[in-house]
């Protein structure tokens, strides 16, 4: 897969689109759960300078309720194959659920963004999502979470939690090279936690791996400047910028044309 190559020998910042085919996601209302409705917004994240498209079809927000497998497939799929098909865009779905990476894979993403971080079991199949992605030879981002939100020491834990998945992926077989880390803001730490993660990014840009920041209208950002979700983008911009300042190379957002723009200006001013 040539987009994780990509990201490692060059530096410039990547912009992921998230479109949310989610009837009840709390970020964009479950706007774009039709096909046409999902590919006129890829149009426009691709035009506003999304370099990947990331599918998710379950929401992942505080309180939100678990789906079967199959309604996940049901509602991903057809919206991979049709992105797919009219777009040259790389695909990544979000998804924990190895069945619902399994499908996703057979309708051609080029990666998984994997909440649990490899440590979920889906016992729809008889596969760990490891081993799928490892027999699909795509991309995977790893991120950090944990069940119990308790910490010795809060960078040390979220790293060695990390390292916990990356043997997982060692021991199928998943290439180092196929690897994206994510640090895992507003997922398993309170608002305090998530801000220390920022202030020290550059710990986990230091694992080797290409590392993503997804903090995009979280509630770290609404908790900070008391905003609602709708009023947080100035607040993503920030992270954001901090984060490319800090190593990170993947930024996953709403609103990709401001991100984008603040990323690239940011970037110019790193290498000038």
């Amino acid at each position: 897969m040539h987009m994780i190559d990509t990201i490692r020998k060059d530096d410039k910042p990547i912009v992921m689109g998230i479109l949310n085919v989610t009837p009840d996601s709390f970020s964009d209302g479950g706007k774009f759960n039709s096909v046409d409705k999902a590919l006129r917004h890829v149009e426009q994240m691709i035009a506003g300078g999304a370099d990947i498209i990331d599918i998710g079809g379950e929401s992942t927000r505080p309180g939100y309720e678990m789906i079967s497998a199959e309604a996940e497939i049901e509602r991903v799929c057809p919206v991979i194959e049709a992105v797919k098909k009219n777009f040259s865009t790389p695909v990544s779905l979000d998804t924990y659920k190895a069945s619902v990476a399994k499908s996703g894979i057979q309708a051609g993403v080029d990666m998984i963004n994997d909440i649990w971080g490899l440590k979920w079991d889906d016992e729809t199949i008889k596969k760990t999502m490891a081993e799928v992605v490892a027999a699909g030879d795509v991309g995977i981002i790893i991120m950090h979470n944990r069940w119990v939100v308790q910490y010795n020491e809060l960078i040390g834990d979220c790293r060695s939690d990390l390292e916990e998945s990356l043997n997982i992926a060692e021991a199928v077989g998943i290439k180092k090279s196929k690897i994206i880390l994510d640090p895992g803001i507003g997922f398993a730490k309170t608002t305090q936690d998530n801000l220390r993660v920022m202030k020290h990014l550059d710990r986990f840009c230091d694992m080797g791996y290409p590392v993503l920041l997804g903090v995009s209208r979280k509630s770290m950002i609404g908790n900070t400047l008391n905003l609602p979700s709708e009023e947080r983008e100035e607040g993503t911009i920030a992270a954001n910028v901090f984060g490319l300042m800090k190593g990170c190379r993947i930024f996953r957002v709403h609103d990709v044309q401001k991100n984008r723009r603040a990323l690239d200006m940011t970037y110019a001013m790193m290498h000038a």
